[in-house]
């Protein structure tokens, strides 16, 4: 892979982020009503609504507002809020080690679960049949569906997981995080399943496999070389995307869960019109959604030749 490529990803990485950006941060004022009103509350005299105004600059130009927010972001700066008088950042620093602890978690359980059930699916035909009935039961469950069957059984009637919070340490955030992360990457752990078991299925039928075969090359090689490292190119690519998706799902399956996150703490912040923190938080997880994107995209060429020659 050239650098140029690595250029024109890393170009349009950035784009898209400064698109992100204006529409992030223009959100506030496409709401019905004006924004210092919002924050002053219902009921707010026109002196308090004309000191909210001044107190967070919303009585100067959108370009010039804008321009004032993406520099203090650029230099670690993701305002104060109104509702908290704290920086942003500080705010966000105690939540977000509980979501990334999370979503790796979930992650893991996609990456290894899924490609493990696929594989198992298409290699052992009776099992297979099993694991495609489970895997679509899956598929059609929602996160927070599948939140109140695990609270019910493995929580409250078990008694096997904590059902509230997300503990700490490692040892108790593993605990009190493992029913969270199965409700995020259930859906996603099935499709990845589901894409592997189709991905290995094919490479089977291709012709080198079975040149492979006539050739008197033993099974598990013909597996593992042939026919895995081939399959691994789709399955790879729309894992990683899996994985960008869980940072949206997050948000539902915090506020099941209780866990004192980015997902539950954007909800709250709306809720109460807290829009310092909504756009800080909206910035972070857009953020680590085109990263994670574009990453996956890198990864993609370097594994496929062709879309590197398509993308030259």
């Amino acid at each position: 892979m050239t650098l140029g490529l690595v250029g024109k990803r890393l170009v349009l990485l950035a784009v898209t982020l400064l698109v992100a950006s204006v529409a992030i941060y223009g959100a506030l004022y496409l709401a019905p009503g004006d924004p210092a009103t919002l924050l002053a509350g219902g009921h707010a005299t026109p002196s308090v609504i004309a000191s909210i105004a001044r107190q967070e600059h919303l009585n100067q130009p959108f370009v010039v507002r804008y321009w004032d927010w993406l520099t203090g972001v650029l230099h670690g700066n993701l305002g104060e809020s109104f509702l908290y008088k704290q920086p942003v950042a500080s705010l966000i620093a105690g939540r977000v080690m509980n979501t990334v602890f999370l979503v790796a978690y979930a992650s893991i359980l996609i990456i290894v679960g899924g490609v493990a059930l696929g594989l198992l699916a298409a290699l052992r035909r009776r099992t297979g049949v099993a694991i495609t009935v489970g895997t679509s039961i899956g598929l059609a469950t929602p996160s927070f569906v599948a939140a109140i069957i695990l609270i019910t059984i493995f929580a409250v009637k078990l008694k096997w997981f904590p059902v509230f919070g997300a503990g700490t340490g490692f040892a108790g955030r593993l605990s009190h995080l493992t029913l969270p992360a199965i409700a995020l990457a259930l859906s996603w752990l099935a499709y990845t399943a589901q894409l592997t078991r189709a991905a290995v299925h094919e490479e089977l039928g291709t012709e080198h496999v079975e040149t492979a075969h006539s050739r008197g090359i033993r099974e598990r090689r013909v597996i593992s070389r042939h026919v895995v490292r081939n399959a691994m190119i789709p399955i790879t690519t729309v894992s990683g995307l899996t994985i960008a998706g869980l940072i949206a799902g997050d948000v539902v399956v915090e506020q099941a869960f209780g866990i004192n996150g980015l997902g539950s703490f954007l909800v709250q912040s709306s809720l109460d019109k807290d829009f310092a923190s909504v756009q800080a938080i909206s910035l972070i997880l857009v953020t680590a959604f085109v990263v994670v994107n574009a990453i996956v995209d890198l990864w993609s060429l370097v594994l496929d030749p062709r879309l590197r020659a398509r993308a030259a």
